[in-house]
């Protein structure tokens, strides 16, 4: 059985917001994923983020956009959208610039699994680029499985693709909770 992520002790600073693409809190993370893309991968890398249309990042498409706030500012966030019937796609991975090595992409990651279980998905799904080493070792140490020859060159290989099964208790203590089934 995998775990969820197991993100660092909480902050009592540190509020989980869902909000949409339009909120201007966003702005920090779509400009710094922007620059950052474009940094590693060239000027068209914006084109990344433009891919997939803003509503499916929003519940009503199977989606969700969170960010993490503290004291009232974005210190980072992450998306997912609907990839199939039982699996969210992980998307927009994201901590400021002036807040790295703190734990916040594993926090991220972590309410974004407790998010995707919650609303019924059973497995999460995730692409990384070859030229992010520090995505490519998040992603193991939170549970997830690499889907590529991990000793292979990443660049040969092109976006590095992870999977993890989610828990079932999650949705489970959901059905519970709510007297619902879930939603997927």
């Amino acid at each position: 059985m995998t775990s969820v992520a197991q993100p660092p002790p909480p902050s009592a600073e540190l509020t989980v917001v869902h909000v949409p693409v339009s909120d201007p809190r966003v702005e920090p993370l779509i400009r710094e994923l922007g620059e950052e893309y474009s940094a590693r991968y060239g000027k068209d890398a914006h084109a990344e983020l433009a891919r997939y249309p803003d509503e499916e990042f929003t519940a009503p498409y199977g989606g969700v956009l969170l960010l993490l706030l503290e004291r009232g500012e974005p210190v980072a966030g992450g998306a997912f959208r609907r990839y199939d019937a039982t699996t969210a796609e992980l998307k927009r991975i994201w901590t400021h610039s002036a807040h790295r090595r703190r734990g916040l992409a594993r926090r991220v990651v972590a309410e974004l699994e407790r998010e995707a279980s919650a609303r019924g998905y059973r497995r999460i799904h995730l692409t990384t680029g070859p030229r992010q080493p520090e995505a490519r070792g998040l992603y193991p140490a939170t549970g997830y499985t690499p889907l590529f020859d991990t000793e292979a060159d990443p660049e040969a290989i092109g976006p590095l693709p992870f999977e993890k099964h989610l828990p079932a208790e999650a949705r489970t203590a959901r059905s519970a909770r709510t007297g619902k089934a879930a939603d997927l």
